[in-house]
């Protein structure tokens, strides 16, 4: 028996790939500012990943060249010319 419905955010890439989306899909602010909260609020809240998902998914974006590192505030990244090519993760559930 099922307790949870299985979600794929324990898989890096795949978080990686839904945290782009958003970024993609957000007009950035000066500088090209993604703030942080445009990725984790919709990721955490709406395809209720874990804090660790989130976290996991941040790296490799960032590992992959997708994202700039996060800022030394913590605040805010970047989207890089390599993310904005990235096929976002879509799944037949997606809103």
């Amino acid at each position: 028996m099922k307790l949870k419905e299985e979600l794929p955010w324990s898989d890096p890439e795949k978080a990686a790939r839904r945290l782009i989306k958003y970024a993609q899909e957000f007009k950035p602010t000066q500088d090209g500012r993604i703030y942080v909260e445009v990725l984790n609020r919709p990721f955490i809240d709406q395809d209720k990943a874990t804090p660790a998902q989130y976290t996991a998914g941040m790296k490799c974006a960032k590992d992959r060249g997708w994202l700039e590192p996060m800022h030394e505030s913590g605040t805010f990244t970047r989207i890089t010319e390599a993310g904005r090519q990235v096929e976002p993760f879509k799944d037949e559930g997606a809103s």
